[in-house]
């Protein structure tokens, strides 16, 4: 028999898990689906690809905007589910999905209107087909926008509340319906009209807004934790988005200063040479699929330590992420021994030129050393959003952007001629430092004694 603290350990660790990897299987969906989007574009020609890709680098900034109120609001939320206070966290969600649908009206009218001059903008140098092929994608999207953005909004904070089974599987549904549409409309196969880039966009908006529909069944069926109430949404309170704003912003700094710091170091791979940024991309994104579980982990660690603070209970907190820490570094672990065991199929996955592969074996090492301190640090990232201190996570972050990221790399490519080899080891030596200062921060403890900071 276990003894009770073992018991209480268990059923945390349980508990971590129930929250954490339907979270890995949502995410990912998402990301496996937006490959085989780009696989099925591909095949009409490189240009709808690059097209493409410019315009999901557009979607994807725009909800990194969003994170501000969904991270925002989960925090918050978190706090009044920890004390059982489900009326205040209801109201919180209501308004967020109000401040959602406003801002999905905006950026609907962005991506319509200001299309052409957003391609333009990003990418003067780009082939003028390929702008058509990203304006066509994005205006046809804006459509569906008020749908797409606010079952966005919706199921973020589904997710981070710790509804995350729910999330789950509203996404493979949707995505999996994607995935049936996209080429029916891409190639006007079994009758559907040939719309190719357009058809792409158009299957992303059918599904979605269908994956809207069923989330507002769950909110209003009462089958989540929490309960979207219209009287809420149509009753804007201003002190409540106020707070909304003040919570997330941090969090929307802190990502796009990351954002930013890897445009950069991409920037500093391109001008290593072709192979060289062939190879960084594609170890970028080996990263991303495995940065799904890590962020899963991450979450879950950010809701259960949310509500134990929100409830009280800082002893549990500080068990949770412990034992999310623990848990993410013995799975990180056996990756990196799979992933390096199998090192050279996947990088075949990607490419057959022999001088990618060749250096691309050279770098494998390197960056899977670098995801022990990775996933480590998005856990310990979850930990710290879950107690509140947010305003440390995007001074560190801008930091370590600044100093790290832009300058060490900077000074390890291109002064000590280290190359492609020296981008990774600084990333490494980031993430070591990172993680061990937000170690320390979270061990220090300062938050239990700023329980009402949020």
């Amino acid at each position: 028999m276990l003894k009770p603290g073992r018991k209480g350990q268990a059923s945390t660790l349980v508990e971590f898990l129930k929250t954490s990897l339907p979270t890995v299987i949502d995410l990912s969906s998402q990301t496996l689906m937006w490959a085989y989007e780009a696989i099925l574009i591909g095949r009409l020609s490189a240009e709808a690809l690059a097209g493409h890709g410019l315009a999901v680098q557009l979607i994807v900034n725009t909800f990194m905007f969003l994170l501000t109120f969904v991270v925002g609001a989960s925090l918050i939320m978190n706090r009044h589910l920890g004390r059982k206070d489900t009326w205040e966290a209801n109201h919180i969600f209501g308004q967020s999905v109000f401040l959602g649908f406003i801002l999905a009206i905006i950026i609907g009218i962005v991506w319509y209107f200001g299309a052409p001059w957003l391609f333009k903008i990003i990418k003067e140098s780009e082939e003028p087909i390929s702008r058509i092929y990203g304006i066509q994608y994005l205006q046809t999207l804006s459509y569906f926008t008020p749908l797409i953005v606010v079952n966005f909004v919706c199921m973020g904070i589904l997710r981070g509340v710790g509804d995350t089974r729910i999330t789950m599987v509203i996404n493979l549904l949707l995505n999996g319906l994607n995935v049936v549409l996209a080429p029916l409309l891409i190639f006007g196969r079994l009758g559907f009209p040939r719309m190719e880039v357009m058809g792409a966009a158009v299957a992303v908006g059918i599904s979605h807004s269908i994956g809207l529909l069923m989330t507002v069944y769950v909110l209003r069926s009462r089958k989540a934790s929490i309960f979207l109430s219209i009287k809420e949404i149509t009753t804007p309170k201003w002190e409540s988005v106020k707070l909304l704003f003040k919570t997330g912003l941090p969090t929307t700094v802190e990502q796009l200063s990351w954002n930013f710091g890897q445009l950069i170091v991409s920037g500093y791979a391109a001008r290593l040479g072709v192979v060289a940024l062939a190879t960084h991309i594609i170890i970028l994104r080996i990263q991303a699929v495995m940065s799904m579980l890590y962020i899963g982990f991450g979450l879950g660690s950010m809701t259960l330590v949310g509500k134990n603070v929100g409830a009280d209970d800082n002893h549990k907190a500080e068990k949770t992420g412990k034992i999310a820490l623990v848990t993410i570094f013995l799975i990180v672990i056996l990756m990196a021994i799979l992933t390096y065991m199998n090192s050279n199929l996947i990088l075949r996955m990607f490419t057959n030129d022999v001088d990618v592969l060749k250096m691309g074996e050279m770098i494998m090492v390197i960056f899977l050393l670098v995801q022990i301190p990775k996933a480590l640090n998005t856990v310990l990232t979850g930990n710290l959003r879950g107690v509140g201190d947010l305003q440390w996570l995007m001074w560190l972050m801008i930091l370590a952007v600044g100093s790290i990221q832009i300058g060490a790399t900077w000074v390890t490519v291109f002064i000590f001629h280290y190359a492609l080899a020296g981008i990774w080891i600084v990333h490494g030596a980031d993430e070591l430092t990172r993680v061990t200062l937000n170690y320390l921060r979270f061990r220090r403890g300062k938050w239990k004694n700023q329980n009402n900071n949020i």
